[in-house]
């Protein structure tokens, strides 16, 4: 079965802080349940915070311009990590993420369903999925990661803990590719709510920044969660 995750970039093209929030977890970090009592309520993402609380998150992390995209390569960020019994990062997303999946004796998943949360097509065969990083490894290469050591771009990269990694339609998260929220958005609108409270999530755990295009879109997605 192909791996897949979020569309490569070209290297060197264009990609796309709060105290309380929780460290930042290692590569094999349970995906089970988050910090906080956070659970999946929100679908199949751990850790999504509340409207509240992500409005909070929203307006205490930092504004700036993008950075360069200058040493950036996805190898990076590695990915996906062993998560022992013969799994890996993307296997356990799509146990996650999926009905009835049924994986054999290399974790690989042999059967299942799923539905992609960004365009509500629903995949029967697990290579079909992507693995999207809610935050692409360019967009934090260029708001913040690029000063990051190995170790923790590893983290990101397979973090379970917090709603960076979801199983989505290969069609929809090429669309996206490395894009921002104030560039891209999920086709299906009634997923907005769910979208920007996990971006902003991220963008807070990891103490990344925001452009003011990406904040302002990050607030319409969040007047959704109202309707």
């Amino acid at each position: 079965m192909a791996v897949a995750g979020c569309a490569p970039v070209e290297d060197g093209k264009r990609a796309g802080a709060h105290d309380d929030k929780p460290s930042v977890p290692s590569a094999g970090a349970s995906p089970s349940q988050s910090e906080g009592g956070k659970g999946a309520a929100d679908g199949t993402l751990p850790g999504v915070p509340g409207l509240a609380e992500a409005r909070t998150e929203l307006s205490g992390l930092k504004v700036a311009p993008h950075g360069p995209m200058t040493g950036y390569r996805r190898s990076s960020f590695p990915h996906w990590a062993e998560q022992g019994e013969n799994c890996n990062t993307r296997e356990l997303v799509l146990k996650r993420g999926g009905t009835r999946v049924r994986q054999d004796k290399e974790c690989r998943a042999v059967s299942g369903s799923w539905v992609s949360a960004y365009d509500g097509k629903k995949l029967s065969v697990a290579s079909e999925a992507d693995i999207d990083h809610i935050v692409p490894l360019a967009n934090a290469w260029r708001s913040g990661a690029r000063t990051w050591d190995s170790d923790k771009r590893k983290a990101f990269a397979n973090d379970l803990t917090h709603p960076q990694l979801l199983a989505v339609s290969a069609a929809s998260n090429r669309s996206k590719g490395d894009q921002g929220p104030e560039e891209w958005q999920p086709p299906s609108k009634t997923y907005w709510c769910t979208y920007g409270k996990a971006w902003i999530s991220i963008k807070a755990t990891y103490h990344l920044s925001v452009t003011q295009a990406e904040k302002g879109k990050l607030t319409e997605m969040l007047d959704t969660c109202a309707l």
